[in-house]
């Protein structure tokens, strides 16, 4: 497919996408709004489209032991749980107590609290106690993007064989191609690069959201 043909997301078609996927219901629409009412931060939330695709990749994998690096108000931890069998288990890294609680009443009324668990304080910090003797499955990777490269490699510690890893903001609203004085940016793409030439994994860079990296460990 050439350029020309990629077609242009426009918000308009952005919620046709979002209203198509069967990742729609008053949770999500409640946990949505939670998230809009947040003001400058509402875009630390992911959009329902995407909420929608981590619950399809995590079910396609068969994963059992999910986790998230960076929870926010719970809405990447709803639909990773979502796709997890009724005895799945979700890790969640949060560094925010109030958000920790917040996401908590969401996954509460989502009827998931039984599948998650919220750990406080430095990702890194609580990466680094986590015990790799029972490897992960399906992580998800969406918080301070200056810490990205640690991020990643404390979590493809944890993974097993053919363990997925999604990354979001991989595109940083374009600054990757000339990240300046942006420490976020010059930090993914540093990433980018290490990650296009990894041999532990496969890659794939999805032109969605703010850009999505899916890394498959080998």
């Amino acid at each position: 497919m050439s350029v020309e043909n990629i077609i242009a997301m426009t918000p308009e078609l952005h919620a046709y996408a979002i209203e198509h996927s069967s990742f729609r219901d008053d949770v999500a629409r409640d946990v949505e709004r939670a998230g809009k009412e947040m003001g400058d931060l509402s875009d630390m939330q992911i959009a329902g489209d995407q909420a929608a695709l981590m619950t399809v990749l995590v079910g396609a994998i068969g994963a059992r032991r999910a986790l998230e690096v960076g929870t926010f108000l719970g809405y990447g931890a709803i639909a990773i749980a979502r796709g997890l069998p009724a005895d799945g288990r979700l890790v969640c890294c949060e560094l925010d107590r109030g958000y920790a609680e917040r996401a908590r009443e969401h996954l509460c009324a989502a009827g998931l609290e039984d599948r998650v668990e919220i750990r406080v304080g430095p990702a890194l910090e609580t990466l680094r106690e986590i015990d790799g003797s029972e490897p992960f499955d399906f992580a998800f990777i969406d918080a301070d993007k200056t810490e990205y490269v640690d991020y990643f490699e404390a979590t493809l510690a944890l993974m097993g064989p053919n363990g997925l890893i999604m990354l979001d903001n991989t595109l940083r609203e374009g600054t990757v191609l000339d990240p300046g004085d942006n420490r976020a940016a010059q930090v993914t793409a540093e990433l980018n690069d290490l990650l296009a030439s990894d041999e532990r994994v496969d890659v794939a860079m999805i032109g969605a959201a703010d850009g999505i990296t899916l890394a498959r460990k080998r």
